[in-house]
């Protein structure tokens, strides 16, 4: 089997899985479980193969697949790996069969159709980052909402349908424009070239003014911005968080999130070049915001699990304030960081999972001193909280610190030339670091210290199973806060060319008016088939391996 035919195999195995499920008998709830994990450690260990043998020297796509698909309208199943999406893919991989087994003993009721569910939003996941056509992309994105919907309506808390229609509501509205602004992109690009293409690799030679730019740049960071959450427009994710069973807060925090990052790294940024560099103090003013608000949130909250998703909120404004630094250090750290949340969130929420299926409550209050009571639980709590406030040899220390530095690396240049703002953001930056050791500390202090007590009488300690997801966690940290070196080789061309992507001038030289219309509309835009003549298709591509 060719590398490429076996991404597909990875981007498939969860469909692949729900078929399994439904064929199970119903009923044998031991045997849904046991399939889901298995299926899920199978995709962990092809995506580990394909992540190895994923090579650093080489440009662009590897293990590619292209395929026509709605030939037309220029549309191909169009997949593969770079630099930008090996990490996340992995990541993705990683954290599938711990979901899966953290959700054991959670998940009691309509066993098979949860696990169905998990497959599925794995699927969508995988898909949305390894897409390198924007029809392919849109469909992935758009299809994560229908097993987030079920998984946060079905299995969630008292207030789960709230939380569901906040968060579907919020991430439709930004899809609605995010497709407007597709469609016009792609009739741009055919408008002035005569092509009909929605692979990225051309639509990032779209020539526009300024003014269209600035549209859809607004329209995609919009979409993309909800899915981050970026302040102001965060509020819907405490309740989705809050109401979602474990297993959907760890997809929820671990992956889902970083869908908005990597569209701002893979399409936001690099498509808008001109209107990006126009607006970039007012991404980096809004990065930095998101860094200081979501760490002052977390400081008050007295759910734990509110604080978990506050913090969420200022751990990824720190990717984008790497992503608009232009500075490769600091778009090598938002990747890493992105990564790096992935994991730390993750584990924190299969802990607060954990804590909850022993007491049934998630008030901070009703806890203390944990440490004399569960020893083997605190050690990775003292442990998670620790990557999370970014203690070095950890992942969160390499991610955080990259991005500080390109910060500083980008604002410095700056301020000899006269203009202080970026190095004031930078520096304000900082603060998001003193923040986050203070609220996440102040945490583990009431949570694990002091005299001991929990709700409902005694508890145990970490079973064989949540001691080995833990672990698997914590060495993942370690590796990338100790050997970070291997993964950044694996990200470093792919940031070199969104650093040039971003850098480009591609609004016409004589465009002079700000308009949202193509500036030689060409007779017959986009036909939706080929009766009025036979449109211009880009060859295939071959394959960088």
């Amino acid at each position: 089997m060719s590398e490429a035919a076996l991404l597909n195999v990875v981007l498939y195995l969860p469909v692949a899985g729900m078929v399994l499920l439904a064929l199970l008998p119903a009923g044998r709830d031991a045997l849904v479980r046991q399939v889901s994990f298995w299926t899920m450690l199978l995709q962990l260990v092809l995506t580990v193969w394909l992540y190895l043998r994923f090579d650093p020297a080489v440009a662009g796509l590897q293990f590619e697949t292209r395929i026509p698909w709605i030939e037309s309208w220029g549309v191909y199943y169009h997949v593969g790996l770079d630099g930008m999406n090996v990490l996340l893919v992995l990541l993705t991989a990683f954290l599938g069969p711990l979901v899966v087994a953290g959700a054991f003993s959670a998940i009691t009721k309509d066993v098979k159709l949860f696990y169905a569910m998990v497959f599925f939003i794995q699927f969508a996941m995988l898909g949305t980052f390894i897409a390198q056509d924007l029809f392919l992309f849109y469909v992935f994105w758009e299809t994560m909402l229908i097993p987030m919907f079920l998984i946060i309506g079905i299995w969630g808390g008292e207030r789960r349908i709230y939380a569901t229609l906040k968060f579907v509501l919020y991430t439709a509205f930004g899809s609605i424009l995010m497709l407007a602004a597709v469609i016009y992109l792609v009739y741009s690009l055919h408008a002035t070239t005569g092509v009909v293409s929605f692979a990225f690799a051309d639509l990032y030679r779209t020539q526009l003014p300024l003014g269209a730019q600035t549209w859809l740049l607004a329209a995609f960071a919009l979409s993309f911005a909800i899915k981050v959450p970026m302040f102001p427009l965060h509020t819907w994710l405490p309740d989705a968080h809050v109401e979602a069973p474990t297993a959907g807060s760890v997809i929820l925090a671990g992956v889902l999130l970083k869908m908005g990052t990597y569209g701002f790294l893979k399409l936001g940024f690099p498509l808008f070049p001109d209107a990006t560099r126009e607006f970039t103090p007012l991404i980096m003013t809004l990065a930095v915001v998101s860094i200081v608000y979501g760490a002052c949130l977390a400081l008050v909250q007295t759910d734990i699990k509110k604080i978990i998703a506050y913090s969420s909120i200022s751990h990824l404004g720190y990717v984008m304030l790497g992503l608009a630094s232009l500075d490769l250090l600091g778009i090598q750290g938002a990747i890493v960081q992105m990564v790096s949340h992935g994991l730390t969130s993750a584990g924190l929420f299969l802990m607060v999972g954990m804590i909850y299926e022993r007491c049934h409550t998630r008030d901070l209050a009703a806890y203390g001193g944990l440490a004399k009571l569960l020893p083997v639980y605190s050690v990775f709590f003292m442990i998670l909280t620790l990557a999370s406030v970014g203690l070095p040899t950890t992942s969160g220390f390499t991610g955080e610190f990259l991005v500080l530095l390109g910060a500083f690396n980008a604002a410095w240049p700056i301020y000899q030339q006269g203009d202080g703002y970026p190095l004031v953001l930078a520096v304000a930056a900082v603060s998001g670091v003193v923040l986050g050791a203070l609220y996440m500390l102040w945490f583990a202090q009431r949570f694990l210290f002091g005299a001991a007590r929990v709700p409902h009488g005694p508890v145990t300690d970490l079973n064989l199973r949540e001691k080995s997801i833990l672990a698997a966690i914590a060495v993942a940290i370690f590796w990338l806060g100790l050997f970070p070196n291997e993964p950044m080789r694996k990200t470093e061309l792919a940031a070199q060319q969104y650093r040039e992507l971003v850098a480009a001038t591609r609004a016409p030289v004589q465009a002079a008016a700000v308009s949202l219309q193509p500036e030689a509309p060409h007779p017959n835009p986009l036909p939706m088939t080929g009766e009025r003549g036979q449109l211009q298709l880009l060859p295939p591509r071959e394959s960088a391996r």
